[in-house]
């Protein structure tokens, strides 16, 4: 099942891409004689072109993250994997897909400004403050969540057989070289002029090299300072300073290199994995044992809390695997102020949503052929998909300590990537609500720091659930993360609907999936408020969400009654200046 799963979306993913993609980049009028900001604003920073591969690499990097991961498991193993499949491919293509494309090619338009700004356009004054604060309090939680996976990542685990289940210390130390092989690539390619084919066949295969000889590292957690007794609370610390030295270094330092280099550590792990299905599913060596549908009433979940109703309560959960907030920043942060030709929008933003999608399929996955029980459904998702990926793996003879290491160092090099880019967007918002002057590296560094103290912040506490069970940072903040970040995608799919509407251009296609996704995750944040369960600092932020969307609603319904506008003027390859094309 997982490999028909897997194959039928690749396929309808490629349709999607074909046509709908294309009936996309029609109503946008995408043109490739219209100069983009990373031309006509270059500054050596954050404006600098970049080709398309490269890009895509620092795109998908930056959306993929833990989120395609965490979410499609948690939502398998609580709902199923049917209906989590469903919507997985239904909202790549209908929601997922649209939000990221348009929120890109808005921004590309807008002089790369953000989608909040575009808000400020076309919604009304008061919907720019309270986007921002939607964007911060998602980037804080998007930080949070990633830095405990993250730190989690590189520590040594074992079952309750005692035997090792994940390999921290290799991950940490595989990480430590691949950020000294992106620094060197960097180097080689922007400064030295090294064509970009020539670094990729000379620094991809000793990217693998390291991963295979870090495989054989393990530790005790000995090499850590005594003032540690708890292993992640140091990889954090580390972490915290790692996010706020790439927040201020010029991209193509360390962003560009590292998220092009990492994006073939996901396409190895999609492309074995994906090949490891399809022959574990020929040679009967993978079987599917999950099932389909769990029902909320089954008496497991008495001794395992249920996640909550299937509406609304999994279109939070699966986030980035289908539709994400987080998307909309990303398109309109860093992929925006380095995007070369108004074509490539569609590439990235629209292509890199549907292979996210994939990414979330092959997740899915990675638990089909795991026992139902109250042990797996407590189990990290991080820990399940290395595994799965480990077992994909030796289908193709590969050993599955292998695959779980480069399964485990795949998503964690993914966390980091959406970390750094996360405090570099924060930045970016911070100073965009104070109107701070970004040329001043004082600026810079003091935003960075002001972003990263809440996460740190949340990330040291402990949280506990009314029944008095300990529960770990990521789990306690992924359904108000899933909320904020869900919501965030419903109001960004407002501004890209506003700028439509009132552009003259057609906007019913945005407007659905806007619709749904408000819909959705205000009723999620109503149970969360209502619901015994909760943490009790969750509820309070759910209900503090809860006010902020209701007036971003309000305002959005006052701007359908606004005027229509000229449409955007572009900058043509020869200078002159025109509104673009309706």
């Amino acid at each position: 099942m997982p490999a028909l799963l897997l194959l039928a979306s690749i396929v309808l993913f490629s349709l999607a891409y074909r046509v709908y993609g294309s009936w996309i980049s029609r109503q946008f009028g995408l043109d490739d004689t219209h100069r983009v900001p990373s031309d006509t604003q270059y500054d050596g920073t954050d404006f600098v072109p970049a080709a398309a591969p490269v890009l895509f690499g620092h795109h998908f990097s930056s959306i993929a993250g833990a989120g395609p991961i965490v979410g499609p498991i948690l939502a398998g193993l609580f709902f199923g994997w049917a209906p989590a499949v469903i919507w997985i491919i239904l909202g790549s293509i209908f929601v997922g897909g649209v939000h990221d494309f348009g929120t890109m090619i808005a921004s590309v338009r807008h002089k790369a400004r953000s989608v909040a700004e575009l808000a400020r356009d076309y919604i009304t004054p008061l919907s720019y403050k309270l986007f921002l604060g939607f964007i911060l309090l998602a980037l804080i939680y998007v930080i949070v969540v990633f830095m405990d996976l993250t730190a989690a990542s590189f520590v040594d685990t074992f079952d309750s057989a005692g035997a090792e289940s994940a390999q921290g210390t290799g991950v940490a130390v595989a990480s430590g070289i691949f950020m000294l092989l992106a620094l060197l690539f960097g180097l080689a390619t922007h400064k030295l002029r090294m064509p970009l084919w020539l670094g990729t066949v000379i620094f991809v295969p000793v990217l693998f090299g390291a991963i295979a000889w870090a495989s054989g590292i393990h530790s005790d957690g000995s090499y850590l300072p005594a003032m540690f007794s708890n292993p992640k609370h140091f990889w954090i610390i580390i972490l915290l300073g790692y996010c706020a030295l790439a927040s201020v270094t010029p991209v193509w330092v360390l962003l560009h290199p590292r998220d092009y280099l990492s994006s073939f550590l996901l396409y190895a792990v999609m492309i074995g994995g994906g090949i490891g299905v399809m022959v574990g599913a020929v040679t009967g060596g993978l079987t599917t044992t999950w099932p389909a549908w769990v029902s909320p009433s089954n008496p497991v979940f008495e001794q395992v809390p249920h996640l909550g109703p299937l509406f609304p309560i999994l279109f939070i959960t699966i986030a980035c695997g289908a539709c994400s907030g987080f998307h909309s920043v990303v398109s309109s942060g860093t992929t925006a102020k380095q995007v070369s030709c108004e074509t490539d929008t569609r590439r990235i933003g629209y292509g890199g949503m549907l292979v996210e999608g994939v990414v979330a399929v092959l997740a899915l996955g990675t638990i089909m052929s795991l026992s139902f029980g109250p042990e797996t459904l407590r189990g990290n998702p991080v820990v399940l998909f290395a595994n799965g990926i480990g077992r994909f793996m030796g289908m193709l003879g590969l050993p599955v300590k292998v695959g779980s290491m480069l399964g485990l160092l795949a998503l964690s090099t993914f966390l980091l990537t959406t970390l750094d880019t996360c405090s570099r967007l924060g930045r970016y918002v911070l100073q965009e609500f104070f109107g701070w002057d970004n040329s001043k590296a004082a600026v810079r560094w003091t935003a960075t720091v002001l972003v990263l103290v809440p996460p740190g912040a949340l990330a040291f506490m402990s949280y506990t659930t009314p029944t008095g069970e300990v529960i770990p940072v990521w789990r306690a903040i992924w359904p108000v993360f899933g909320g904020t970040n869900q919501l965030l995608a419903g109001l960004a799919l407002l501004a890209l609907t506003m700028w439509l509407r009132r552009t003259g251009r057609r906007w019913i296609f945005a407007a659905v999936p806007m619709a749904f996704m408000v819909l959705m995750t205000v009723t999620a944040l109503v149970l969360m408020v209502m619901e015994p369960a909760t943490v009790p600092p969750v509820r309070v932020i759910a209900a503090f969400l809860l006010v902020l969307a209701s007036v971003m609603v309000v305002e959005g319904v006052r701007a359908f009654r606004l005027p229509r506008v000229s449409p955007e003027d572009v900058v043509l390859a020869n200078g002159d200046i025109r509104p673009a094309t309706v």
